[in-house]
């Protein structure tokens, strides 16, 4: 936490294109919270976002004299401060394997992500693109159980695979029209029509769809 000037709401300083950031625009939207969205370059990042964050990294998530820059952390915050509706199971032990949950999928999926759009058509970048898309396509199977990762309820974990899964195109995955990818399909459908994920995309995350 850094000491700031106190702002008299809320502010999200945001990359337009980042999946780190859609996550947490996301939750905002899902709990209807009225939040100033300051779109940034991450090259080019100015004085304030220096003093708020010591990484002057996005997002940057200032609540009065309150500066948050780790997504998951803004996420839980998020939840806490404004409760309904709840994006985390009730009970410790579900709240505990949906955490879980968060970060295997920064670790699998969200740095395979990063690997592609740093080394693009490369065959680090190509070998990534593969590894992505086979562990998707692994854990299809489990979408057909619930409406959502692995709760019949929308929570953090969704907000967290909906940005990767948007980006898919972009990122050059493909995914077969088979019995096999036909739940994580749906699962993707299901997402992408629930209104705070509309609501929460930028225009640079509408062009990745164009």
């Amino acid at each position: 936490m850094t000491t700031v000037t106190k702002r008299s709401g809320m502010t999200l300083f945001s990359d337009p294109a980042c999946h780190y950031c859609h996550r947490v625009r996301i939750v905002l939207a899902e709990k209807g919270v009225t939040v100033d969205i300051e779109d940034i370059d991450p090259g080019n990042v100015s004085d304030e976002l220096v003093e708020l964050n010591p990484y002057a990294t996005v997002p940057t998530l200032v609540d009065k004299d309150l500066s948050l820059y780790e997504s998951k952390v803004m996420m839980e915050y998020l939840d806490e401060r404004f409760p309904h509706p709840p994006l985390l199971p009730v009970y410790p032990v579900a709240r505990a394997l949906h955490r879980q949950f968060m970060h295997r999928i920064e670790k699998d999926w969200c740095d395979k992500v990063d690997q592609i759009q740093k080394k693009g058509g490369t065959k680090a970048g190509d070998t990534a693109r593969k590894e992505l898309r086979d562990s998707f396509l692994g854990v299809a199977p489990i979408f057909a159980e619930q409406p959502y990762f692995m709760h019949d309820e929308f929570t953090l974990v969704d907000c967290c695979l909906a940005p990767l899964l948007w980006r898919f195109d972009m990122l050059g995955i493909k995914l077969p029209n088979s019995k096999q990818a036909k739940p994580l399909l749906a699962y993707m459908q299901r997402l992408f029509e629930r209104p705070a994920f509309v609501a929460s995309l930028t225009e640079a995350e509408l062009e990745m769809k164009a």
